[in-house]
Protein backbone atom coordinates (compact mmCIF):
# COMPACT_ATOMS: atom_id res chain seq x y z
CA UNK A 1 0.00 0.00 0.00
CA UNK A 2 2.63 2.41 0.80
CA UNK A 3 4.52 1.68 -2.79
CA UNK A 4 1.51 2.39 -4.30
CA UNK A 5 0.62 5.48 -2.26
CA UNK A 6 4.25 7.07 -3.01
CA UNK A 7 3.64 6.53 -6.51
CA UNK A 8 0.75 9.02 -6.71
CA UNK A 9 1.93 11.52 -3.62
CA UNK A 10 5.52 12.95 -2.63
CA UNK A 11 4.90 11.98 1.03
CA UNK A 12 2.82 9.80 3.26
CA UNK A 13 1.67 9.74 6.52
CA UNK A 14 1.30 6.68 8.63
CA UNK A 15 -1.07 6.45 11.77
CA UNK A 16 -0.03 3.85 14.49
CA UNK A 17 -3.54 4.32 15.99
CA UNK A 18 -4.41 2.51 19.32
CA UNK A 19 -1.22 3.54 20.68
CA UNK A 20 -2.43 4.02 24.39
CA UNK A 21 -3.34 -0.09 24.37
CA UNK A 22 -0.45 -2.56 24.14
CA UNK A 23 0.13 -5.84 26.04
CA UNK A 24 -3.47 -6.88 24.96
CA UNK A 25 -4.08 -9.89 22.66
CA UNK A 26 -5.34 -7.06 19.88
CA UNK A 27 -2.25 -4.57 20.69
CA UNK A 28 0.45 -7.09 21.93
CA UNK A 29 2.96 -4.05 21.21
CA UNK A 30 4.01 -0.87 22.81
CA UNK A 31 3.49 2.48 19.96
CA UNK A 32 6.77 2.26 20.11
CA UNK A 33 7.54 -1.29 19.04
CA UNK A 34 4.89 -0.83 16.27
CA UNK A 35 6.88 2.48 14.94
CA UNK A 36 10.06 0.46 15.42
CA UNK A 37 8.80 -2.24 13.27
CA UNK A 38 7.77 -0.25 10.76
CA UNK A 39 10.81 1.53 10.32
CA UNK A 40 12.39 -1.67 10.08
CA UNK A 41 9.77 -2.44 7.19
CA UNK A 42 9.78 0.48 4.94
CA UNK A 43 13.73 2.30 5.67
CA UNK A 44 14.04 2.59 2.38
CA UNK A 45 10.85 5.28 1.81
CA UNK A 46 11.39 6.88 5.58
CA UNK A 47 12.43 9.81 4.05
CA UNK A 48 9.77 10.25 2.36
CA UNK A 49 7.43 9.06 5.32
CA UNK A 50 5.70 10.63 8.44
CA UNK A 51 4.97 7.91 10.77
CA UNK A 52 3.10 9.16 14.01
CA UNK A 53 1.45 7.14 16.66
CA UNK A 54 -1.89 8.30 17.69
CA UNK A 55 -4.58 7.16 21.21
CA UNK A 56 -7.75 6.60 20.18
CA UNK A 57 -10.29 9.03 21.36
CA UNK A 58 -13.86 7.44 22.73
CA UNK A 59 -15.71 10.16 20.53
CA UNK A 60 -15.40 8.38 16.95
CA UNK A 61 -17.64 11.02 15.06
CA UNK A 62 -14.41 13.33 16.25
CA UNK A 63 -11.55 11.13 14.83
CA UNK A 64 -10.14 12.38 11.81
CA UNK A 65 -11.05 16.33 13.66
CA UNK A 66 -8.93 15.00 16.13
CA UNK A 67 -6.11 13.28 13.71
CA UNK A 68 -6.12 16.53 11.34
CA UNK A 69 -4.99 18.31 14.44
CA UNK A 70 -1.90 16.22 15.24
CA UNK A 71 -0.69 15.49 12.03
CA UNK A 72 0.65 17.49 8.80
CA UNK A 73 -1.99 18.55 6.58
CA UNK A 74 -3.45 16.01 4.15
CA UNK A 75 -5.65 15.46 1.28
CA UNK A 76 -7.36 12.51 1.48
CA UNK A 77 -7.27 8.80 3.40
CA UNK A 78 -6.46 5.73 1.84
CA UNK A 79 -7.31 2.73 4.24
CA UNK A 80 -9.19 -0.81 3.62
CA UNK A 81 -10.95 -0.54 6.55
CA UNK A 82 -15.28 0.03 6.24
CA UNK A 83 -15.45 1.86 9.13
CA UNK A 84 -12.06 4.42 8.68
CA UNK A 85 -13.85 5.10 5.52
CA UNK A 86 -17.47 5.76 6.80
CA UNK A 87 -15.71 8.61 9.05
CA UNK A 88 -13.22 9.91 6.80
CA UNK A 89 -16.00 10.71 3.90
CA UNK A 90 -18.25 11.78 6.77
CA UNK A 91 -15.82 14.12 7.72
CA UNK A 92 -15.29 15.20 4.01
CA UNK A 93 -12.25 13.61 3.06
CA UNK A 94 -11.64 11.74 -0.39
CA UNK A 95 -11.20 8.09 0.31
CA UNK A 96 -8.24 6.26 -1.55
CA UNK A 97 -8.23 2.70 -1.69
CA UNK A 98 -4.76 1.14 -2.31
CA UNK A 99 -4.51 -2.07 -4.14
CA UNK A 100 -5.16 -5.05 -1.30
CA UNK A 101 -2.01 -7.65 -1.65
CA UNK A 102 -3.06 -10.90 0.02
CA UNK A 103 -4.91 -8.79 2.59
CA UNK A 104 -6.64 -12.45 3.85
CA UNK A 105 -3.10 -13.75 4.58
CA UNK A 106 -1.27 -10.84 5.87
CA UNK A 107 -3.75 -9.30 8.85
CA UNK A 108 -2.20 -8.65 11.49
CA UNK A 109 -5.00 -10.79 13.79
CA UNK A 110 -3.59 -13.46 11.39
CA UNK A 111 0.13 -13.28 12.08
CA UNK A 112 -0.78 -12.91 16.03
CA UNK A 113 -2.70 -15.92 15.75
CA UNK A 114 0.19 -18.14 14.23
CA UNK A 115 2.63 -16.86 16.73
CA UNK A 116 0.27 -17.96 19.80
CA UNK A 117 -0.12 -21.59 17.61
CA UNK A 118 3.71 -22.17 17.02
CA UNK A 119 2.80 -21.49 13.07
CA UNK A 120 4.90 -20.04 10.37
CA UNK A 121 4.40 -16.53 10.33
CA UNK A 122 7.82 -15.28 9.74
CA UNK A 123 7.56 -15.54 5.73
CA UNK A 124 4.28 -12.71 6.45
CA UNK A 125 6.43 -10.02 7.19
CA UNK A 126 9.97 -8.55 6.53
CA UNK A 127 13.00 -10.39 7.84
CA UNK A 128 13.86 -7.41 9.67
CA UNK A 129 10.52 -7.08 11.20
CA UNK A 130 10.68 -10.78 12.14
CA UNK A 131 14.28 -10.56 13.86
CA UNK A 132 13.06 -7.64 15.33
CA UNK A 133 9.90 -9.73 16.77
CA UNK A 134 12.05 -12.46 18.33
CA UNK A 135 14.47 -9.67 19.66
CA UNK A 136 12.30 -8.51 22.43
CA UNK A 137 10.32 -11.59 22.68
CA UNK A 138 7.31 -10.87 20.83
CA UNK A 139 6.49 -14.85 20.14
CA UNK A 140 6.63 -15.54 23.58
CA UNK A 141 4.24 -12.16 24.49
CA UNK A 142 1.70 -13.01 22.47
CA UNK A 143 1.41 -16.72 23.32
CA UNK A 144 0.89 -15.76 27.19
CA UNK A 145 -1.28 -13.12 25.92
CA UNK A 146 -3.55 -15.60 23.97
CA UNK A 147 -3.35 -17.94 26.88
CA UNK A 148 -4.40 -15.67 29.56
CA UNK A 149 -7.71 -14.56 30.38
CA UNK A 150 -9.35 -11.26 28.38
CA UNK A 151 -8.70 -8.29 30.48
CA UNK A 152 -10.94 -5.62 29.84
CA UNK A 153 -9.73 -2.28 30.83
CA UNK A 154 -12.15 0.71 31.54
CA UNK A 155 -10.53 4.47 30.97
Amino acid sequence: MVKWLLSISKEVIILVTAGQYNYTVENPFTAGERLEMLRLALWEFWDRLFVLSLDNIPDNSLWLSYVSRRVPRFEAVCTGNAFVKMLAEASGYKVLEAPQYNREELQGRRIREAMAKGDRWENTVPTRVAEYIKSIRGVERVKALSSSENVVVKL
